[in-house]
């Protein structure tokens, strides 16, 4: 039973890793070398040409940084703003608590299809007047937060065309996610914070978020690798070069009549590496106990 249980684990694990592994492989070998028959699985002369392309063909470092920028702000804001919400439907006795799941859960099965004309012509007449002084300033300075042909006055092609709505689509498994963890608190924790003189908003933070963080960290990684991957809503509202996500980014290297395996392999294990290192800093965080550090007895 032992030896078929460790098979059982070892076959899953293959499964999962062997597309990653194939990838960094055909990332390694050359043109002529990935259209030889027979296959080769390991590079025979292993090369490193192909991640020099993919940042000498296209601004894959400006990607990145896109990339990076759009789903840590949209993770820290949907992470705070989920938190309250999570804490009062999991905490307090709201009226029509579960009328309000219900909705959350409905509005999370909306897919970002739906949404996309409908963003698009919202955002093509929609600016922030207060950050316009600042784009302008950043600007002067070099840092180019939207690029000077993209500097219309509407929210395509900025930031902010993908920070709300990636927000929007993930608010709602965020709460969810984070309202089962805070109904497993045990109240002792909270009723001896206000004791303490704390507020309910500081009672939150302070103590039921750090206890909760295995749920907080678990939604936080959610968000960011969905804000991370998301491809489609990248492609419309951002067209700007300068201004494109990874996703989007690694099919520029397609041509007309060529598809370059071996560079947009090295691009995709580029742009996956980040994902691939948040899961294993966090993994002690994602699997530690609910109630870890919380009262005896």
């Amino acid at each position: 039973m032992r030896v078929a249980v460790v098979v059982g684990t070892a076959l899953l694990v293959l499964n999962g890793t062997f597309p990653l592994l194939w990838m960094m492989l055909t990332s390694l070998k050359d043109e002529n070398e990935l259209i030889r028959i027979p296959i080769t699985y390991w590079p025979e002369a292993i090369t490193f040409q192909n991640y020099v392309q993919v940042f000498e063909q296209l601004p894959f470092a400006r990607f990145m940084l896109n990339s990076a920028i759009v789903s840590l702000t949209a993770t820290v804001v949907c992470v705070l703003i989920a938190a309250l919400a999570g804490y009062a439907l999991g905490r307090l006795n709201m009226p029509y608590r579960r009328t309000l799941l219900t909705g959350i859960v409905m509005t999370s099965m909306f897919p970002a299809l739906v949404l996309l004309v409908p963003l698009y012509r919202m955002f093509l007449g929609m600016e922030i007047p207060l950050l316009s002084p600042l784009v302008a300033f950043l600007h002067d300075l070099g840092m180019t937060f939207v690029p000077t042909e993209a500097r219309t006055p509407n929210l395509l092609n900025t930031y902010w065309a993908l920070i709300i709505p990636y927000v929007a689509l993930s608010l709602p498994i965020a709460t969810l996610i984070l309202t089962s963890f805070f109904q497993l608190i045990p109240r002792d924790l909270e009723s001896a914070a206000l004791v303490d003189g704390c507020t309910r908003v500081e009672a939150l933070f302070k103590v039921i978020a750090p206890v909760s963080a295995p749920g907080v960290v678990t939604a936080a990684i959610i968000i960011f690798v969905n804000s991370w991957n998301e491809f489609l809503l990248a492609l419309t509202f951002n067209t700007a070069q300068n201004m494109r996500t990874v996703p989007v980014g690694i099919t520029m290297y397609q041509g007309e009549f060529a598809f370059p395996w071996a560079t947009i392999s090295a691009a995709i294990t580029v742009g996956v590496l980040p994902l691939v290192a948040l899961i294993l800093l966090f993994q002690q965080k994602i699997i530690a106990g609910l109630t870890a550090g919380g009262v005896k007895g």
